[in-house]
C-alpha cells in the first residue's frame, strides 16, 4: 500500500515528491544508485525479484521523473512488469546518438505527452497490473497514467501545472478519495512545507530553517503511523488488509517466527518466497528540486536483507547533483 505525494507548494521548490514504498520485505530490493551502462544518467532503487529490475521511482540527470504506486486487486492481472514501464520512460537515450536511425532520434525526442500516447496504445501497458504512473519532466505538467481508467489522451490527467498544487497517490485511481491516508498525506505535507515557510517570517527565498530541517519534516510525514491495531490477533498482513488504507506508514506486520520457518522451508527446496511474509514500509524517499535546477535525492532504507530494523539514518543514501541544461526560471 505505497503512497506518493506531488507538491509545488514550495516557493523555493520546482517540484517536491515523498514516496514510501511498502512491500513484503524480503524482496531483494537494490538500493538508489545510478543505474549501470548504458544508462547511467538514471537515478532510482529497482525491484530485484524480477528479470527487468523495474523501479517505482526515479529521476534522471536531464530532469526526467516518475513514480509509480500499484492498484489493490483482488487477484494479479498481467504478466508484465509494472517497475519495467518506469524504466521505459526513465531510460529513453538523452542525447543525440549520432548517425542513429530516424525512429532512435523520434525516441530520443518523444514528449511526455507521446510517451502517454505511446503507452495507452501499447500492449505493454494492458498487460501489466493495475498502476497509476507520475510522470514527466521538472518544470513541466506531470502526466498520471492508469492502464485502469484512462483509454484515451484527453482523459489523461495532469498535475504539478501551478503553483500551489499537492497531490497524492496510492493504490487506487487518482479520483478515489475514500483513502484516509491519501487525504491525511496532502495535508501534513502542506503543513509541513508551511511550517519550514513559516520560521522565516518575511519569506523571500529563504528560510530560518536549513533544506535538513525541510527533509526531516517530510521523512515525519511519511512515517505517520495510524494504523489501527486489531486486538487479540498477530499482526498478520492478510488480516490488516482493510486497515492498510488508513495509514501513510505501514509497520511491520507479521509472525517473525513463523516466516524464518517458512523460509528456511522454501531454501531446503532450493526457492525463494517475496510475496509472503513479513511486510511493511520497507524505503522513504524525498526528492527536491528547487528552481536552479538542483537535485536533492535522498533515500531511507528502513530494514536490512535480514529484515532487522535499521537505525534511523543508518540507511539513508544521498545524492545531489544539477539537471542537465536546465534554464532557471
Amino acid at each position: 500500500m505505497c503512497i506518493a505525494l506531488i507538491s509545488t507548494a514550495h516557493p523555493a521548490y520546482e517540484l517536491i515528491i515523498i514516496d514510501n514504498r511498502d512491500e513484503y520485505l524480503h524482496r531483494p530490493t537494490a538500493p538508489a544508485n545510478w543505474w549501470q551502462h548504458p544508462n547511467t544518467h538514471v537515478l532510482g532503487s529497482r525491484d530485484l525479484a524480477r528479470p527487468e529490475q523495474g523501479t517505482w521511482m526515479g529521476i534522471t540527470k536531464q530532469g526526467k521523473v516518475a513514480v509509480l504506486t500499484n492498484y489493490r486487486e483482488a487477484a494479479p492481472i498481467g504478466n508484465i512488469s509494472r517497475g519495467a514501464i518506469v524504466n521505459d520512460f526513465l531510460t529513453e537515450p538523452p542525447t543525440a546518438l549520432g548517425e542513429g536511425t530516424e525512429e532512435k532520434e523520434r525516441k530520443e525526442q518523444r514528449t511526455t505527452r507521446a510517451f502517454v500516447q505511446d503507452m495507452i496504445n501499447s500492449q505493454m501497458a494492458t498487460r501489466a497490473g493495475g498502476f497509476s504512473l507520475v510522470c514527466g519532466r521538472v518544470g513541466e505538467p506531470l502526466a498520471i497514467i492508469s492502464n485502469r481508467m484512462a483509454d484515451n489522451i484527453d482523459s489523461t490527467t495532469w498535475i504539478a501545472s501551478t503553483r500551489g498544487e499537492t497531490v497524492g497517490l496510492s493504490n487506487t485511481f487518482l479520483k478515489d478519495r475514500t483513502w484516509p491516508k491519501i487525504i491525511k498525506g496532502e495535508i501534513l505535507m502542506k503543513r509541513a512545507i508551511d511550517a519550514h515557510i513559516a520560521s522565516y517570517p518575511d519569506y523571500q527565498g529563504t528560510t530560518g530553517e536549513e533544506e535538513d530541517d525541510l527533509i526531516k519534516r517530510l521523512f515525519s510525514v511519511l512515517s505517520t503511523d495510524t494504523m489501527p491495531r486489531l486486538s487479540n490477533t498477530e499482526p498478520i498482513k492478510e488480516q490488516y488488509m482493510n486497515q492498510l488504507k488508513e495509514s501513510i506508514f505501514i509497520p511491520l506486520l507479521g509472525d517473525r517466527a513463523q516466516f524464518e520457518a517458512e523460509a528456511d522451508q522454501l531454501a531446503k527446496m532450493g526457492l525463494e518466497g517475496y510475496t509472503s511474509g513479513l511486510y511493511g514500509t520497507q524505503k522513504q524517499t524525498v526528492l527536491l528540486v528547487d528552481h536552479a535546477g538542483r537535485v536533492k535525492y535522498v533515500e531511507r532504507s528502513l530494514y536490512d536483507e535480514h529484515v532487522h530494523p535499521i537505525p534511523l539514518e543508518q540507511g539513508d543514501r544521498v545524492f545531489e547533483f544539477v539537471i542537465e541544461g536546465w534554464k532557471s526560471k
